[in-house]
């Protein structure tokens, strides 16, 4: 029994090759992508999934002859391959899955080329492509052995036999899904999580049905969500508490600076006792600095933020609010101040349509966008287009033009020099290595020695162009001030996000040691963990609002530690400025007790604790804090609800449909 069950095998196997081949590598190609993704090679709930999909999809091989399966298999094959490198170089920049709704939006990929193969492609990345050369070589094979005029097989029992495998597979794998597994499948917020429980392939599938809901969820589905989005602003507290803050600025001048890439541990930082950010500090220190503060963005990075920080509302879960929904209606920053009389206008010195902010801007609410060679001489090319510190000359011109032609303007500034990949870095003079003093053992004498450290790094690169990043900055000050300019007016400064670096990075960082050119034992009393949570942590961008006016110094100053997003810039500014947007999922960072963030993948944080969505598992951040599992829960359910009010908004286009039924309702005659 033992010979004939082996020699059915061997024969299967015999008259199988190509199929086996296939579904073999497949399964490979998934393990590996996994294993330097999301860790979890071998959990078995994900290899289910995956080899359901992959037998599924491998028997429809058999609807052709035996010479032309190779098409169907090599069609496959290339399309699994793409998956897993796309997803693979995607994850080393984002520590997330990519998505099919990112098709458009990766167009914008092609101005930062450099960056994708300086900084974010690695060697594992091309390892998928195995899969297609190993394919064809086995084809090539089996037709010089004119196995396909060999080949004797019932194709139909051999079809339907794999479906009836697959479907057991798909059964197996349905068995150990809990209801929360299936909710974060539905919604996939959290792509890492997706991909660890159901592995790459079917998430990537399920993305697929999911991307088109830009172009079919306004057919299915909008009572409820219009319901539930009624009730949620209809339950919610309007309640707002003055404070010393309120109306502070009211008719003051704004200009806010989109600082690219800058991250709060810049401003804490020091090398060889120079500021990597002496200017940021200046404004800091006599401004009102908001030092836990964090960006909100997503895959849509700089035009999320901008997103958010205009409108209080969550970036997109399927593509980018800029690309797949600028033709929403929202109430931002720039429409509720044009409510007030104030001129608004934006100031780019990359290509106007880059994230399609030449459309997305408008929608905004701005009256005008100047971007690129449109509207600035491009004497000055630093990294992905004009240099910040000519940009800046150019604009204070520019602004100095609409005060004489404006009562009021609020403008926004958004800076380029410090995107990734930190081409700025050759030009700068700042040095990262680092110096110290040792005791000459034949002089007795002290010597400065100079080790490496971040000299030549991608870390050494990015806090340069911080570094060029402030300096342009103060240079806008300088020039403001000059012009007349600063007298009456309030700036603004916030990182948009942080600058993507990765672990590694960070780790050199916090644990160098000068004297062995090395990193620190793990062992070593000094040496800085860098996990998870320390990373995410460690995300915060600096947030800073800053006038010249002494008189409202006095009032406007100090730094505020408590837990803040960038959705809670509107209304934090609305009390200072006198407006305020109903559709706020943020609060006034002064006027709400133990505020919550939200991030789009689903996790969250408060003043006590970092939640990680992926693996349901969370951090005191003060380990002396106590916390209740109903604390946890209550945060999970208010984490969840913002994502999805958020998204029916922009999805369904919610307050222009809400507008629209409130003004049909005002002007209904009574019978």
């Amino acid at each position: 029994m033992f010979n004939k069950i082996m020699k059915k095998i061997s024969d299967y196997c015999k008259t199988n090759v190509l199929f086996l081949t296939f579904v073999i590598t497949s399964i490979i190609n998934e393990l590996l992508i996994r294993s330097f993704s999301v860790k979890n090679p071998l959990e078995l709930k994900p290899l289910l999934a995956d080899i359901a999909v992959i037998l599924i999809i491998a028997s429809f091989g058999y609807l052709f002859k035996p010479k032309n399966r190779f098409k169907y298999y090599l069609v496959w094959s290339i399309f699994f391959t793409t998956i897993c490198v796309v997803n693979s170089v995607y994850y080393n920049n984002f520590l997330s899955f990519t998505s099919f709704s990112l098709i458009a939006t990766s167009l914008q990929a092609l101005g930062v080329s450099d960056a994708i193969v300086q900084n974010v492609m690695e060697a594992k990345d091309f390892i998928y492509i195995l899969q297609i050369i190993i394919l064809i070589i086995v084809h090539g094979s089996l037709k010089r052995k004119k196995y396909y005029d060999k080949i004797k097989q019932n194709a139909k029992q051999f079809l339907l036999n794999t479906l009836i495998v697959g479907v057991i597979f798909v059964g197996l794998f349905v068995s150990t899904l809990s209801n929360l597994d299936i909710g974060r499948f539905s919604k996939q917020w959290n792509r890492e999580y997706v991909v660890m429980k159901f592995g790459l392939y079917l998430y990537q599938f399920n993305d697929l049905v999911i991307s088109i809901k830009p172009q079919i969820s306004p057919l299915f589905g909008y009572d409820e969500h219009a319901k539930t989005f009624r009730e949620y602003y209809d339950n919610k507290d309007y309640t707002h508490e003055d404070n010393k803050y309120t109306n502070l600025l009211k008719d003051k001048n704004v200009l806010v600076i989109h600082a690219e890439s800058i991250q709060k541990f810049t401003m804490d930082t020091k090398i060889n006792n120079k500021e990597v950010t002496p200017n940021l500090n200046k404004l800091a220190k006599e401004g009102l600095y908001f030092t836990n503060f964090y960006a909100q963005d997503s895959v849509g990075t700089s035009s999320d933020t901008e997103f958010t920080f205009n409108t209080s509302l969550m970036p997109s879960s399927s593509g980018t609010v800029f690309v797949n929904y600028y033709d929403r209606e929202y109430v931002t920053i720039p429409k509720l101040l044009k409510e007030q009389n104030y001129y608004t206008f934006s100031m780019h010195a990359n290509n106007c349509t880059f994230w399609n902010r030449n459309v997305a801007h408008e929608s905004l609410g701005y009256d005008r966008f100047y971007c690129y060679n449109k509207d600035f001489e491009i004497d000055e090319v630093l990294g992905l287009g004009l240099s910040d510190k000519s940009f800046f000359r150019q604009a204070v011109e520019k602004i100095k033009d609409i005060d004489e032609n404006n009562e009021k303007y609020y403008g926004i500034l958004i800076m380029l020099t410090n995107h990734t990949p930190f081409a700025a870095a050759e030009t700068v003079d700042f040095d990262v290595t680092y110096k110290y003093e040792v005791e000459n053992k034949e002089t007795g004498l002290k010597e400065t020695v100079t080790a490496p450290y971040l000299e030549g790094t991608t870390m050494g690169d990015y806090l340069k162009t911080v570094h060029y990043a402030d300096e342009a900055i103060g240079q806008l000050i300088d020039d403001l001030d000059k012009e007349g300019l600063l007298d009456d007016l309030v700036i603004i400064i916030y990182g948009d996000h942080d600058a993507k670096l990765k672990k590694a990075e960070f780790n050199r960082f916090y644990n160098y040691d000068p004297e062995t050119d090395s990193i620190k034992d793990k062992e070593d009393p000094d040496y800085v963990t860098i996990d998870n949570y320390f990373y995410e942590l460690n995300r915060k961008v600096p947030l800073i609002i800053w006038t010249k006016d002494k008189d409202i110094q006095k009032k406007l100053h100090g730094e505020v530690d408590s837990a803040m997003g960038m959705y809670d810039v509107l209304p934090t500014l609305g009390n200072m400025f006198n407006f305020s947007s109903k559709y706020s999922l943020g609060h006034d960072i002064f006027n709400v007790k133990d505020n919550i963030v939200v991030f789009p993948n689903g996790d969250w944080l408060t003043d006590k604790l970092y939640y990680l969505g992926q693996k349901e598992e969370w951090k005191l951040i003060n380990p002396d804090e106590t916390i209740t599992l109903d604390y946890i829960n209550n945060g999970i359910d208010k984490a969840n609800e913002a994502i999805s009010i958020s998204d029916s908004i922009i999805t369904y286009d919610l307050i222009k449909k809400t507008k629209e039924s409130e003004s049909i309702v005002q002007n209904k005659k009574p019978e």
